[in-house]
């Protein structure tokens, strides 16, 4: 990925274009390659996500008591949003990593991509201050605010919990193909549920193929 794509990438993301594109490197680099990583500015980024998201929430929310706003919060800002967000906005596309993380599918990696979209959040507010993150945040996480639940259930939560509501087992996810070369991996998963017609999907990892597949799950027979 050149310089030029990830500065236009940013450029079409960002309220503004990048004053220091340095730090922008910094937030998209995984530790695989040696270089300083994302780590410190996912650190700071958490914060501020943690700290806009309350507002958003503080206000939208005026009646609502204590609790329901944490777990409105704690949804906004878990991992797995984070991660969905980040693959809205095409993020894996501009990860640096090594070749043993790209080899061990940290592209799709939900743990990686929801650490390096709050990284990008850091980055921003270093480079550009709390109200151009602010801007971000509420363009990226305002629909799901908006929801009627106030937040996104992740697919494979959201498949647990119709079949516990539908007397089903806890629905099966197995590997029922793997292809290509290392770099570029590719799965299928499918997922199983007694008494229904199984549904497989593919994708770069095996974490991003069971999301997908229960997704699909839900589409089919939810």
């Amino acid at each position: 990925m050149s310089d030029t794509v990830q500065a236009q990438w940013l450029s079409g993301l960002l309220p503004q274009p990048p004053i220091d594109i340095a730090l922008y490197d910094r937030a998209l680099t995984h530790g695989s390659t040696g270089k300083p990583d994302y780590q410190r500015l996912e650190f700071l980024g958490d914060r501020i996500l943690g700290l806009v998201i309350s507002d958003m929430l503080y206000h939208r929310y005026a009646d609502e008591a204590e609790g329901r706003l944490s777990h409105r919060l704690n949804a906004l800002v878990s991992g797995a949003t984070c991660a969905e967000i980040a693959r809205q906005i095409d993020l894996p596309r501009h990860l640096h990593l090594g070749k043993q993380a790209r080899d061990d599918g940290a592209q799709q990696s939900e743990n990686v991509l929801g650490d390096v979209m709050e990284a990008v959040i850091g980055a921003l507010y270093l480079d550009q201050g709390l109200e151009a993150a602010r801007g971000l945040i509420e363009q990226l996480w305002g629909p799901l605010i908006e929801t009627a639940n106030g937040a996104p259930k992740h697919p494979k939560s959201a498949l647990q919990e119709w079949c516990a509501a539908n007397g089903r087992k806890v629905p099966e996810y197995n590997i029922t193909k793997k292809e290509g070369p290392p770099h570029a991996m590719r799965f299928e998963v499918t997922v199983t549920v007694k008494g229904y017609e199984p549904v497989s999907a593919t994708a770069n990892s095996k974490q991003a193929a069971e999301t997908a597949a229960a997704l699909a799950f839900l589409e089919a027979h939810a």
